[in-house]
């Protein structure tokens, strides 16, 4: 069956073809394939509410909004509409150093073109002067062709680490993860090159806070919760206030080592209590000077932020500003301090969206869409469909605005990271758009101008010299994975998912230019995963709409084809080939715990997993933290509430529920080898 054959459902109307032309005028999918390969037909009512944010009366443009060009190679634009006289056409380069005059050209057809000449890469601007006093002007967003930072782990590839930094605690951390934990991390793994960490993006200004790292206020501004204060210069050059600062800190350190749920709104009140306490002083004149050269390098986006800040806590703006300097301040410090020994350092991870009441939503409200949120459709593990309630970014608004709140978010983001991972990368190029009042299963694809956003990220990134990964997990089209690597964009592998017809796929039939892992922040650790967690997580919570027996049947079954692949491709450790030929693995990783929560055969499967992915041709491999430590419990389980399961709210333990600190991770011989079997 295909999807031209693919009959609407029987609760509503076909859908007209009035209806069908509007929606490909917008970009509205009206079918699509699902993850289960079968062809899907969106509801009439769906692309009726998608249309309705899409489609506004506008005039035609002389210039499109935005032009995308590759650096070095011309291009001819046909214009939209040509007025009597023919205006005067500029070409500006980013720098104003040369301006162009570009003639102006009509085909046999009657179509005026415009003849671009071959430029370097940048931000540059097509002006044209209809009338001395009327200019209309687009926006051209030249790039290389190919983001090259990834090359040089083609052929020496990198191995690291990825973890939640919020759960990762030191022995001085405010019962909160910070960016001290980063440098902590970092020298108890020294052989690792890079450390993947979650979205540190701005939350609320004051308790109450989101919990999730992934529905931030801001997607360009950092959260404040990971400052470490007595690392602050202010804190130095004020002794007087450390005792009275120790007082407010002791508490939340000692709930280090607890392995209860983690309190975000007790960490956040304390730390801006102890930064008012400082900033209330005043900062020393080199101080003040070097926040004014903050603010002004960070422009009116700080300054709109700032003000959010002030309006929903209860603080001055230029307080809040002063924590993101601060944040920008030890972010670089951190990263710095990475590469004393590794090749990337920080690999930042960006959301998805933000939260519809956050700052970006007010502040960039003119180009979101805001009567409908992002989500996904069911796939395998999500069987309800996803609903991250984030609106998102309006395509033709986003386009007259030159790209630019994209692009100013990727700079914050680049300034004092190696590199960036962009959770679901497929955004960039469609999203699922999910109306209000409407369920995650009933929702429709809407197109983007992937060349524009893929254009701009690679510039960005270029300039930084920072690697670029696309988690292109999910419902895509395969060409999407192909334009990435062409563009020099890393995808994502994760052992469990990579499949080749009926049976896991072998290492050298991997990506080069990918990050691989065994796991994902997603899953459950790999120690839980094996033993049906994922599925008795959802079960018990209600978000399983499938048979349990026969997912668990399912699952088994896929597990020993992962085994017996690991043995073939020679991972396996020779305990593990031993376990796996007699058909043993699966009874002796079911084996009661010994020692420090840890079983024998499990860590044999860690080992031989990790050694799978060193086989690979994958530029970068990964491994999580979780699995280092023998982390039982998930991070996060997607489809639900905070009600249902604490999501993003445990904290780092091992395998018999102990609190791991950061300074101690680096004993656990388990988890070194791990790390040595992925090198």
């Amino acid at each position: 069956m295909n999807e031209e054959n693919a009959s609407p459902r029987p609760t509503e109307p076909a859908i007209t073809p009035d209806l069908i032309r509007r929606a490909e005028l917008a970009g509205v999918s009206t079918r699509y394939t699902g993850q289960d390969g079968e062809p899907k037909v969106v509801s009439p009512s769906t692309l009726k509410a998608v249309l309705a944010e899409l489609e506004a009366p506008h005039a035609p443009r002389l210039l499109p909004a935005t032009v995308t060009l590759i650096e070095g190679r011309s291009r001819t634009l046909t214009l939209e509409s040509l007025p009597s006289p023919a205006p005067r056409v500029e070409l500006v380069l980013e720098d104003a150093t040369d301006c162009h005059i570009l003639g102006i050209s009509s085909s046999a057809s009657g179509e005026a073109h415009i003849d671009i000449p071959p430029l370097p890469a940048g931000w540059h601007e097509l002006r044209a002067w209809v009338s001395s006093a009327e200019c209309i002007t687009s926006t051209v967003i030249c790039s290389p062709a190919r983001l090259r930072t990834a090359d040089q782990f083609i052929s020496r590839p990198a191995a690291g680490i990825m973890a939640q930094l919020y759960s990762v605690r030191d022995r001085q951390s405010w019962g909160i993860g910070d960016y001290r934990t980063i440098s902590v991390l970092g020298r108890q793994f020294p052989e690792a090159e890079f450390l993947l960490l979650n979205p540190m993006h701005a939350a609320e200004p004051e308790p109450p806070v989101e919990d999730s790292p992934y529905l931030p206020t801001s997607r360009r501004f950092s959260n404040p919760l990971y400052i470490h204060v007595e690392d602050t210069p202010e804190f130095a050059q004020h002794p007087e206030l450390h005792s009275a600062i120790a007082t407010i800190a002791e508490p939340l350190k000692r709930r280090n080592r607890s392995p209860g749920k983690l309190d975000r709104n007790a960490c956040l009140q304390a730390k801006l209590s102890a930064l008012e306490m400082l900033w209330e002083l005043g900062l020393t004149e080199d101080r003040a000077r070097a926040f004014e050269d903050f603010c002004r390098h960070e422009g009116p986006g700080l300054r709109d932020f700032s003000k959010w800040c002030s309006h929903e806590g209860s603080r001055p703006a230029e307080f809040y500003a002063w924590l993101q300097f601060l944040c920008w301040e030890q972010e670089q410090h951190a990263q710095d301090e990475l590469l004393t020994s590794m090749r990337i350092g920080v690999l930042s991870d960006l959301a998805v969206g933000v939260h519809p009441q956050g700052a970006d939503a007010h502040n960039l409200a003119n180009v979101l869409a805001t009567s409908v949120s992002v989500g996904a459709p069911p796939d395998g593990y999500n069987q309800q469909g996803q609903n991250w309630s984030q609106p998102p970014w309006h395509p033709r608004k986003l386009s007259e605005a030159g790209y630019r709140p994209w692009r100013d978010m990727l700079r914050s983001i680049l300034r004092s990271a190696g590199g960036i991972r962009i959770d679901h990368i497929l955004g960039l190029f469609r999203l699922w758009w999910i109306p209000e009042g409407h369920s995650p299963v009933d929702g429709a694809y809407v197109t983007y101008d992937h060349e524009a956003l893929i254009g701009a990220l690679v510039l960005e990134a270029s300039r930084a010299q920072a690697v670029v990964i696309g988690e292109d997990l999910g419902t895509f089209e395969p060409w999407v994975q192909e334009y990435l690597e062409e563009r020099g964009i890393l995808g994502t592998s994760v052992l469990w998912f990579e499949s080749e017809g009926k049976a896991p796929k072998s290492p050298e039939k991997y990506r080069a230019m990918c990050l691989s892992s065994v796991n994902t922040h997603d899953l459950p650790p790999t120690a839980t995963y094996l033993q049906g967690g994922h599925i008795a997580l959802r079960e018990k919570l209600g978000v399983l709409t499938a048979d349990p027996v026969a997912e668990y049947a399912e699952d088994a079954a896929w597990q020993t084809k992962v085994f017996q692949q690991l043995v073939d491709s020679g991972a396996a450790t020779p305990k593990l080939a031993e376990y796996v030929n007699s058909g043993r693995a699966r009874q002796e990783l079911a084996e009661p715990k010994s020692g420090r929560g840890h079983r024998p055969a499990l860590q044999e499967l860690m080992l031989s997993l990790h050694r799978f992915l060193s086989l690979t041709p994958s530029a970068l491999r990964c491994v999580t933290l979780v699995d280092m430590v023998g982390e039982l419990q998930a991070q996060n389980q997607p489809g639900t509430t905070h009600e249902v399961y604490p999501n993003w709210c445990l904290p780092l333990c091992d395998g018999e529920g102990n609190a791991v600190l950061a300074d101690d991770v680096g004993s656990d011989d388990n988890a070194q080898e791990i790390l040595r079997a992925l090198r």
